[in-house]
């Protein structure tokens, strides 16, 4: 197996051990806080599924890098990634909102007792399983290199901060049932809300991503210089004379004109050009497919000038 198809074949099985624990946290956060009345652990159970959201949109995207073009998919399928967040960040934001308000309501109601001790034991084993969830996480993320991988990453350490407030809310809540202070009852729909504010946000900045990686963005000038530094080394490349990278997703894609030695025949011009794409796609494993066109080399503008053209004196492909 080579090394991209098993970087992708490790954050595929990542992303999915990432769904299963992050469903079974949002279910069981779910449950609990529905039976001790903890309106904290309910918000902490949409944040977790804003989680698997997130690794579910990660999985698409792997997934679809290695679908093939086709008639209808010319450029692949990496926006199938930002389709489903998309969805996904939606739903979201209504069950952000619902939530919210639904905390807001019990706070102007009265809160007449704080939630059940099971809250406080589910909310601390749920911390120490997200804790472990990123680091899990973050050494994937280190060793496969993948942008969407890292964005994932950082959502995990919010969903570690976001039952921090679930745990401060509930324990707050129940240390006011213990020590006779009511007022403390009011900790966790005050967390609830803090929460909701936190799923919303989160479902907003994925609609964001979502519509910005539906549509295609030009590369920073300083990633494409790595890829132009890359090009240029390649054997038989005289000069590189125009680069476009642009996001497509999570991925890259990479239109290219090279300047050849004129005097080569096509088929050589053909290895180089094949070499080219080869060498992008080995080393940058985000670039899915590499566009190359290629010239015959002008000695004139802009690179040389005052050569003599009848000199035999271009690279070939063993220079």
């Amino acid at each position: 197996m080579s090394d991209q198809r098993f970087k992708q074949a490790q954050a595929e099985y990542a992303a999915w051990a990432g769904i299963f624990a992050g469903s079974l946290l949002t279910a069981v956060k779910g449950v609990a806080g529905y039976l001790s009345g903890s309106k904290a652990l309910l918000a902490d159970s949409a944040h977790s599924a804003s989680e698997v959201a997130g690794s579910i949109a990660a999985l698409v995207g792997i997934r679809s890098a290695k679908l093939h073009a086709d008639d209808q998919h010319p450029y692949d399928r990496g926006k199938a990634e930002s389709i489903t967040t998309i969805i996904v960040s939606v739903v979201l934001l209504i069950a952000g909102i619902e939530i919210g308000l639904t905390s807001l309501k019990k706070i102007a109601a009265g809160v007449d007792k704080a939630p059940e001790l099971n809250a406080l034991i589910t909310i601390v084993v749920a911390l120490a399983v997200q804790e472990a969830m990123f680091r899990y996480n973050f050494r994937q993320g280190n060793r496969l290199s993948r942008p969407a991988w890292a964005t994932n990453t950082a959502e995990h350490r919010s969903g570690v901060f976001a039952s921090g407030v679930a745990l401060a809310g509930i324990g707050g809540a129940i240390l006011g049932s213990v020590f006779d202070m009511p007022q403390l009852y009011y900790l966790d729909p005050i967390a609830g809300v803090i929460i909701s504010a936190l799923v919303l946000r989160k479902g907003y900045k994925l609609v964001v991503e979502s519509i910005h990686n539906t549509m295609d963005h030009v590369l920073h000038e300083e990633d494409a210089e790595e890829l132009l530094e890359t090009i240029q080394r390649v054997k038989g490349v005289i000069a590189v004379d125009d680069l476009r990278a642009r996001e497509h997703g999570h991925y890259v894609i990479v239109d290219v004109k090279i300047s050849v030695n004129p005097r080569i025949t096509v088929t050589e011009g053909h290895d180089i050009a094949k070499s080219v794409k080869l060498h992008l796609m080995k080393r940058f494993h985000h670039v899915s497919d590499v566009f190359i066109h290629v010239n015959p080399y002008d000695p004139g503008y802009p690179y040389k000038r005052n050569i003599d053209l009848d000199q035999d004196d271009f690279p070939t492909l063993l220079h």
